[in-house]
């Protein structure tokens, strides 16, 4: 059954946990589409890897677990995505990813439906290079840009191969807040607030740190809600750009 546009969903993350303490980012890997002189472009898609480093410098692939189906790409233009994976990844380093293809690729021409070949693609993967800094609290989004007028090549019998052009464009799509905590003991619930709308909650660790991850650009209030004994607090004003943390440095939490 041919898939138009799906919500594919990660099922394996390179990381089990990622509680505050985790220094980790989110990823959206989206796939869009440069318009063909064609009826239909149908992409079968197994899986996306995504080959990268964190701040250790431990490196290797990761499977990007999704559901499998046939995507009619044409359907993917003039500002048209859809969401390929979603994941909590190690702060770090992307230098590939590898997407998977299966054997259903066809293409529709003059209301006739043939097949596509990609025997290099069903074996190791199409490798697209990439060269993405992820930072801490970011959530990032990849989107993989498939040129379907290039990447289908016309047989002299009259069939077709697939042989993919593809290009992988990265931008971050929020900032974050950090700061840690004085005293301790006072251990407050943090939260990032934009007029009525609570938009990020963070507790502190062991070392009294928090981070406020995957804000939207704009401008904040920043709610400190201790245990009892000490007082709330509140810093105004604290902007948030894209791609960028806002360290608050050092909060002291006074007591009552």
């Amino acid at each position: 059954m041919k898939r138009i546009a799906g919500f594919l969903l990660l099922s394996v993350f390179w990381f089990a946990c990622t509680d505050n303490n985790n220094q980790t980012a989110r990823l959206n890997v989206m796939l869009t589409d440069a318009p063909g002189d064609y009826e239909e472009v149908n992409i079968d898609i197994q899986s996306v890897q995504v080959h990268g480093s964190d701040t250790t410098q431990n490196s290797g692939w990761t499977t990007l677990d999704v559901q499998s189906g046939v995507y009619d790409i044409l359907k993917l233009t003039n500002g048209l995505d859809t969401l390929l994976a979603t994941a909590e990844l190690p702060a770090g380093r992307i230098s590939q990813i590898r997407l998977i293809l299966g054997e259903n690729n066809s293409v529709k021409e003059n209301g006739e439906i043939k097949s596509l070949k990609t025997p290099s693609a069903q074996q190791s993967g199409l490798k697209i290079n990439l060269n993405a800094v992820l930072t801490e609290g970011i959530t990032y989004t990849i989107t993989l840009d498939f040129d379907a007028a290039r990447s289908i090549v016309r047989k002299g019998n009259g069939g077709f191969n697939l042989k993919p052009v593809i290009r992988a464009l990265e931008k971050a799509t929020s900032g974050s807040i950090k700061g840690t905590i004085t005293p301790l003991e006072s251990a407050p619930a943090v939260f990032a607030i934009a007029g009525a709308d609570t938009v990020a909650t963070a507790y502190t660790d062991d070392a009294g740190r928090f981070i406020l991850r995957s804000i939207p650009e704009g401008s904040y209030t920043v709610s400190f809600d201790p245990k009892t004994g000490y007082k709330p607090l509140q810093k105004e004003g604290v902007s948030v750009t894209l791609g960028n943390i806002a360290d608050l440095g050092t909060v002291t939490i006074e007591k009552e």
